[in-house]
């Protein structure tokens, strides 16, 4: 009860009906002591109802103040402090104000609830003057013959049909205020539980997740990437950490996780990469699964960076194919002969590779996970971006639950968004320009940006996955979409700036590369023929340094590639150090 009295807005986040800001606000102020509050709060935030949320605040403060149309109200009303809450209560009031039976008093609250104005004309007369048969027999007393004048039952007929166009049935909102109280118990006692049940419930949700990511962040319950001898299928607990699911890894099938799983609990766990490549080996466990398990970090315990897995595996699972099949064919390999602990020595060779970088190693992660877990490339700037922005995703979508109408309103509204670049879509025009459909990830998830002809001409060049930059443009939205940003300007974000050991902000005059450019002038047709086939290679939706061919004095455009250190490296090996350069 204290989470939900006391709670912030990001505390009550994955709290069943009580996530939004609107709701929150109102239990604060509400401050609920009973299930019944909370009963009552479920119905009242409602359009129609809602209306009656200050009333019945200001009585729950003060309930010896409530006030009610007829003494008659109170028996039924005083549980909700004189306001009506519950369908229930609108047939209690006809039943017990004006003598309707329960079969009578379930059809005027169907009629007041589909606004169906010729029968509630009709049960209007009959609350207030009651109704008799052919015979003077009285069928419904009404609300005069129980004295009650006619001018009060009026006004209580308007309140109950204003009131039922959009009420809740009580039964309905206790069953919803149980759960939500479950909920918030289970996070206050559980929050690790709480939040790995939760995050399973929205896997595949990139909008939904990363603000879940985020909230354990808050709790200080840490997120541990996959680990091919811990992890299960979904995301599990570990203490009070929680661990991430090998099922929701990218090419990582439910069959093939419960294969590793059920291998696991029989033989026990994997001592090594070549350990799980061998005990796997015939099972559905592919080379672009195994792959895919690397970059996701699954194997890190090993000991072996993830460059050198990378470069190694496919040679390791050669190897054990071919020594399978010698085995197979009753030849004696050389595996056969010897003890174990040296043959493991020479059995396998390790393309020994340096740890890829910070950024990559996350670029990977996100790939093959679909969110950032172990870091996220805006973190360390996170309270710039914050400075410099007035909007973002987590901003976007609470405007969205709070009220339809007030997000919709948005439309046209002129923001300041920052992001880093996960996909570029180009595309003609009519008048034959490019034009890019991109989207960008902060901290939160994830938001469409338009870049027409005019901005694309100005910005194409920074338009690279895993830029970051800041947009200035208006928001475009529209009720069943999700909302997008049509840019006016792109810019780099803190191209010129990074932050020292004290967070403060430090001038350095250190232009990150944005182009490489590569002089075939002096190529002979097979290095040409080579470089052709590099570039289209590593041309992808990943691309990240835009491209240039120098021939004599022209320089030419010849589009976009992915570039990391090694990547370059290779190129330099093509072309000659010499025909190279970063500008």
């Amino acid at each position: 009860m204290f989470l939900i009295k006391h709670g912030e807005a990001e505390i009550l986040l994955g709290v069943f009906q009580f996530e939004s800001a609107g709701m929150t606000s109102f239990m604060k102020e509400l401050k609920p002591d009973s299930l019944e509050d909370i009963i009552a709060g479920v119905s009242l935030y409602r359009p129609g109802p809602m209306d009656q949320i200050p009333r019945y605040i200001k009585n729950k403060l003060d309930p010896e103040h409530s006030e009610y149309t007829h003494s008659a109200l109170e028996p039924i009303l005083n549980v909700t402090y004189g306001c009506m809450v519950y369908q229930e209560q609108v047939m209690q009031i006809v039943r017990d104000l004006a003598g309707y039976s329960l079969g009578r008093a379930d059809l005027v609250r169907r009629a007041m609830g589909k606004k169906k104005l010729d029968v509630m004309a009709k049960e209007r007369e009959n609350f207030i003057h009651g109704q008799t048969d052919e015979n003077g027999k009285v069928l419904i007393p009404g609300c005069i013959r129980n004295g009650i004048t006619e001018e009060a039952a009026n006004k209580i007929f308007d309140e109950m049909a204003e009131f039922a166009k959009y009420a809740f049935n009580k039964s309905h909102a206790a069953a919803y205020a149980v759960v939500a109280y479950q909920t918030a118990f289970l996070k206050t006692y559980y929050p690790a539980e709480f939040m790995a049940a939760t995050l399973n419930s929205f896997l595949g949700n990139l909008d939904k997740v990363p603000e879940y990511i985020n909230e354990c962040k808050k709790l200080k319950i840490d997120i541990l990437k996959p680990d091919i001898n811990k992890s299960y299928t979904k995301f599990a607990v570990y203490g009070d950490k929680i661990r991430f699911g090998l099922g929701s890894i990218k090419n990582v099938g439910i069959a093939v996780v419960e294969t590793i799983v059920k291998e696991r609990k029989q033989n026990g766990e994997f001592k090594n990469f070549t350990d799980f490549c061998e005990r796997m080996q015939g099972e559905s466990v592919n080379k672009k699964c195994i792959e895919s398990l690397i970059k996701a970090g699954a194997f890190d315990e090993f000991g072996e960076t993830r460059a050198t897995l990378l470069a190694s595996f496919e040679t390791i699972l050669d190897t054990i194919n071919n020594n399978n099949r010698k085995s197979y064919q009753g030849q004696v390999t050389m595996f056969d002969l010897g003890e174990n602990e040296d043959l493991e020595k020479i059995k396998y060779n390790y393309a020994k590779m340096p740890e890829l970088n910070e950024k990559e190693l996350l670029s990977m992660e996100k790939e093959m996970l679909g969110i950032y877990i172990t870091g996220h490339p805006l973190e360390k700037i996170k309270e710039q971006i914050q400075r410099r922005v007035n909007m973002d995703t987590l901003k976007l979508n609470k405007l969205k639950e709070e009220s339809v109408e007030e997000y919709i309103n948005l439309d046209g509204k002129l923001v300041k968004f920052a992001g880093i670049i996960t996909s570029v879509k180009k595309k003609y025009t009519k008048r034959n320009t490019l034009m890019a459909f991109i989207t960008i990830e902060d901290l939160y998830g994830e938001c469409e940006i338009i870049v027409f002809d005019s901005c694309y001409s100005r910005s194409s060049n920074i338009l690279l996955i895993d830029n970051i930059i800041i947009v200035d443009g208006k928001l475009s939205i529209r009720e069943d979409e999700a909302p997008k940003i049509v840019a006016n300007n792109i810019t780099e974000f803190n191209e010129n700036y990074i932050e020292n050991n004290k967070s403060t902000e430090v001038r350095k005059n250190i232009k990150k590369p944005k182009v490489m450019v590569i002089n075939i002038t002096n190529l002979d047709e097979e290095k040409k023929s080579k470089l052709r086939g590099a570039i289209k290679f590593f041309n992808s939706e990943r691309n990240n340094i835009a491209i240039k061919v120098k021939i004599e004095d022209k320089i030419l455009p010849s589009g976009a590639i992915y570039v990391t250190d090694e990547i370059y490296e290779q190129f330099k090996d093509i072309v000659g150090e010499e025909n190279i350069k970063l500008e």
